[in-house]
C-alpha cells in the first residue's frame, strides 16, 4: 500500500518542538513581562531573553557541547528558570540535582548523568567539596554566591555566576537540531535501590507544556490558569522540572515569582507582596502555608493551588477551602511528564454538599489532552467504568519517559505490552473521573479482603484533632495483614486511640469501608512528624520497618 504522505515544497520549514519555541510568543507579545527572584530582583522578560544568551556563552566558553551535562544545584530563582531554558537550547542536557537526597547519592547521580560542569549555589559548596574526589566526569563549577562572597573551596572553579555573565555576551545563536534530543534528565527517589534516571526530549517538554496548558486554561472559571494570574513555584524545581509549569507560564507570558529556599513565612508574603495567584506544591507545603498564614494574619483567598506528590487528605482540602484557596488534585509520576490528570470540577458542576465537592476536588481527576488513560486488569482488559471495579493505571502519551537511563531491564518493565505502567490502583467513574485507591505495594490484604492505605488515611484526617496520618500493612499471623496508623496530632489536641476507632467504626457502619480496615487499638501509633521522601511524599517503607522494630 502506498503512503499517503504530503510531500513539502522544497523551501518549506520543518518546524522542530524545541524549549527555545516556547520562548516565541512570550518574547514578542509579553516582552515587558517581569520575573522576580525573592521579591529583591527583578526583570523583564526581555533581560531574560538577553540572560538566557549570556549563560550560554559563559558555557560554551567552558567547552559544554551538543550532548554535555550540566547540573545545577540551586534553591528555586531566576538563575534556575535560565538554566531550564539556556541548557537544553545549546543542545546540551540539563540535570537538576535533587539537593535533599545524601552526599552519596547526589555523587551517585552526577557520576551516573556524567555531568561535566555544575552549576552550585554556595549552600552547597561544601557537600560538593566533600565528595568532590569520587566525581568522574566533572571538569568546571559555576559558584552561585546569591550577593555573598564565594566560600572557600579547592574545588575545579569557573568562577561566580553573576561575574561571568556580566562579562558574556547575549548574542548567542541557539541552532536547531531534532526535536527528540534529551533535553533534562533527573533522578527517581524511590526508597529502594539506587535513584533511576528519567530522561525528557524537547518534544516530550513541549507536548507536556501544550498539554496541561491546554487542560488548565479552557474552564470558565474555578481551577484554572489565565494570563493575568501570577505564577510561583512551590514544588522544586529540581523535581520533574516544577511539574512543568514554569515552561508554561514563560509560554503564556505570566508574572513569575521564584521564591527562593522554602519558607513559610516568606511564601506568605510573596503570595501577598507579589500578588500571586497560581501555584502547585504538596500537601505538607499547603499545610505550612495555612499554619504560615495564621500565624501572620494573612488572607489567602484566591490562590489557586495544584496540591500533587502524594493524596490531599480531605480535611486538608476543606480547611483551605474555608480559606478561600481554589484547591484541586493533579496525577502524575517522573516518569509521566508528570502531569496527565486534573481534578478540575466539570462545566456546571453544583454539588449537592461540601463533602462532595471536597471529595471531587482530592480525586486524581480526569485525563489531559493527549493522554491515552486506561485502568485495566491483570491481562490489559479494561475494567467496568462504574467507580467500584479496581485496576492498574496504565498509559499512553506523547511526553512520557522513554525508559530509564542506562537501565534497559527496568524500562522494559516500566513499559511492558507497551503501555507505560504506574503501578498505581484505581477506579473509574462514567463521567470519567479517576479515583487512585492505593499503590500496588502499599495495597494492605487483611482478612481476605483488600484495604486501601489511602482511604484509611483520609478518613483518620478527618476525625477531630488529627493533623496528618499514615497507614501501612504489617505482618499477622492470623490475618496475613493488619492496617498500622501513625498519627500526628494537631497543635494542642488531645485525641486518642479511641477516637480515632470510634471514627472509623461510624464509616463501617455506613458501608464505607469494612472493618478490617479499622487498625487494632495497638496498631496506632501517635507520633511527633510523618517520615517524608525528599521530594515530600510518606516514606511508608521506613514505617513498615518502625512497625516491626
Amino acid at each position: 500500500m502506498q503512503e499517503n504522505l504530503i510531500t513539502p515544497t522544497p523551501s518549506a520549514y520543518a518546524f522542530p518542538l524545541l524549549v527555545k519555541q516556547l520562548l516565541l510568543n512570550a518574547m514578542s507579545i509579553h516582552g515587558e513581562q517581569e520575573i522576580t527572584y525573592r521579591g529583591e530582583r527583578r526583570y523583564r522578560f526581555r533581560q531574560f531573553r538577553e540572560r538566557i544568551g549570556q549563560l550560554a556563552s559563559v558555557l560554551r566558553a567552558l567547552n559544554v557541547r551538543h550532548g554535555t551535562t550540566v547540573a545545577v544545584m540551586d534553591w528555586d530563582s531566576h538563575r534556575y528558570l535560565e538554566s531550564y531554558f539556556a541548557i537544553p537550547m545549546m543542545g546540551a542536557t540539563l540535570f537538576t540535582v535533587n539537593v535533599r537526597l545524601s552526599a552519596q547519592q547526589i555523587l551517585y547521580t552526577l557520576n551516573d548523568s556524567k555531568a561535566e560542569v555544575i552549576l552550585v549555589h554556595a549552600d552547597f559548596v561544601p557537600m560538593l567539596e566533600e565528595i568532590k574526589a569520587e566525581l568522574k566526569s566533572l571538569r568546571r563549577v559555576i559558584v552561585i554566591a546569591d550577593g555573598e562572597a564565594v566560600p572557600a573551596n579547592t574545588l575545579p572553579l569557573a568562577g561566580e555566576y553573576e561575574a561571568l555573565m556580566d562579562q558574556a555576551s547575549a548574542d548567542f545563536d541557539f541552532p536547531e537540531f531534532d526535536e527528540r534530543t534529551k533535553a533534562a534528565t533527573f533522578y527517581t527517589t524511590g526508597t529502594t535501590g539506587d535513584p533511576k534516571g528519567v530522561a525528557y526530549s524537547h518534544r516530550d517538554i513541549v507536548m507536556h507544556a501544550m498539554s496541561t496548558a491546554m487542560s488548565l486554561c479552557s474552564p470558565r472559571e474555578g481551577q484554572r490558569l489565565h494570563r493575568e494570574d501570577v505564577y510561583m513555584p512551590i514544588t522544586p524545581m529540581f523535581h520533574v522540572l516544577a511539574w512543568g509549569m514554569p515552561y508554561i507560564a514563560i509560554m503564556l507570558g505570566l508574572k513569575t515569582v521564584l521564591p527562593g529556599r522554602y519558607i513559610p513565612e516568606r511564601l506568605v508574603s510573596l503570595r501577598e507582596s507579589e500578588g500571586v495567584t497560581f501555584s502547585h506544591c504538596v500537601p505538607t507545603i499547603l499545610q505550612m502555608l495555612l499554619d504560615a498564614s495564621d500565624v501572620q494574619g494573612k488572607d489567602l483567598s484566591g490562590w489557586k493551588l495544584i496540591i500533587g506528590g502524594s493524596a490531599m487528605p480531605p480535611a486538608l482540602c476543606e480547611a483551605a477551602l474555608d480559606r478561600g484557596m481554589d484547591v484541586f488534585t493533579a496525577y502524575g509520576m517522573s516518569e509521566t511528564g508528570p502531569i496527565v490528570s486534573l481534578a478540575q470540577l466539570p462545566p456546571g458542576y453544583q454539588p449537592k454538599d461540601r463533602q462532595e465537592e471536597v471529595r471531587m476536588r482530592c480525586a486524581t481527576g480526569r485525563p489531559v489532552p493527549f493522554v491515552d488513560f486506561r485502568i485495566v486488569d491483570g491481562n490489559l482488559n479494561d475494567v467496568a467504568r462504574d467507580g467500584k471495579q479496581q485496576g492498574e493505571v496504565v498509559l499512553r502519551s506523547p511526553f512520557l519517559t522513554k525508559g530509564y537511563v542506562g537501565k534497559p531491564e527496568a524500562s522494559e518493565e516500566l513499559w511492558a505490552a507497551s503501555y507505560l505502567h504506574t503501578q498505581d490502583i484505581a477506579v473509574m467513574g462514567q463521567d470519567g473521573f479517576v479515583r487512585i485507591v492505593d499503590r500496588i505495594k502499599d495495597v494492605i490484604k487483611t482478612g481476605g479482603e483488600w484495604v486501601s492505605s489511602i482511604e484509611v488515611e483520609s478518613l483518620i484526617t478527618g476525625v477531630a484533632g488529627v493533623q496528618e496520618c499514615a497507614v501501612v500493612g504489617v505482618r499477622d499471623e492470623k490475618w496475613g495483614e493488619r492496617p498500622m496508623a501513625f498519627v500526628v496530632r494537631k497543635p494542642d489536641a488531645n485525641v486518642g486511640v479511641e477516637a480515632i476507632r470510634d471514627g472509623l467504626m461510624q464509616h463501617v457502619d455506613s458501608k464505607r469501608i469494612s472493618k478490617y480496615a479499622v487498625p487494632d487499638p495497638d496498631r496506632i501509633a501517635f507520633v511527633a512528624e510523618i517520615p517524608k521522601t525528599s521530594v515530600g511524599k510518606i516514606n511508608k517503607k521506613l514505617l513498615r520497618e518502625r512497625a516491626v522494630q
